[in-house]
């Protein structure tokens, strides 16, 4: 590995670091959901942002729709109501009700699945509907402290951008060139502040190249009119 490289990672890390204090409530919050909880959380989080996740989950508390058993009694237009501030409402509340309906069938507890082998638990996790890796892994490093980082869209256009990984990195690829320099007990905190980093500066839109303290390193800050390349995976 060349010097640069090392110190593209370097200088990464310490960045990453300087969130860690913005970042940290948000951990802590995490941490203190039900697994089912942080699940649906995850599941409404999509396409939208925080505070309107944050206001359809009180709605779901306040219905009492934040357990298997709300969630199967209730009506499909009653779950609709509580997500559609959260946009995407009917699809995301058809998948919250096929999820539960799925955890009910299995018998056993999100807790005993996150109690389960990592790679063990990872596959279980993913038989639910709606849920890949992405998701998965946020509820092993929030649940079961495994340390993975998760990555989310703008995880993997910062590290596709910085060339820490290639253009067709997969979501595995970018996942292990981020662990293979972040130390275990930091992943759930570099996670979060990664994608502070990703919204705030490296945007997918007009990123903050001029005022990002990676540019000199960063093979995408001069890469020239048509500005640094895009996303192209997937990731759930």
């Amino acid at each position: 590995m060349s010097s640069g490289a090392l110190d593209l990672r370097a200088e990464l890390l310490n960045v990453a670091r300087l969130f860690y204090g913005d970042v940290g409530p948000i951990l802590r919050r995490f941490e203190s959901l039900s697994p089912f909880e942080l699940l649906i959380s995850t599941i409404v989080s999509q396409n939208t942002n925080w505070k309107n996740v944050e206001r359809a989950m009180k709605n779901m508390r306040d219905k009492g729709l934040v357990t298997v058993d709300g969630i199967l009694r209730a009506s499909l237009s009653e779950l609709e109501d509580s997500l559609r501030v959260a946009g995407l409402y009917r699809v995301k509340a058809r998948r919250i009700k096929e999820i539960a309906e799925r955890l009910r069938s299995w018998g056993v507890g999100l807790e005993g699945v996150l109690s389960m082998p990592f790679s063990e638990a990872r596959a279980k996790l993913m038989e639910l509907p709606a849920v890949g890796h992405k998701t998965a892994d946020v509820m092993l490093a929030f649940k079961s402290r495994a340390p993975i980082i998760p990555v989310d869209t703008h995880i993997e256009r910062v590290a596709k951008r910085l060339g820490l990984v290639g253009e067709r990195a997969d979501y595995e690829e970018v996942r292990l060139a981020l662990e293979s320099f972040v130390p275990p007990q930091e992943r759930a905190l570099f996670h979060l502040a990664l994608i502070k980093f990703g919204r705030e500066v490296c945007r997918a839109r007009n990123p903050s190249c001029s005022k990002c303290p990676l540019s000199s390193l960063c093979k995408s800050a001069t890469s020239g009119p048509s500005g640094p390349p895009k996303a192209s995976v997937s990731l759930s």
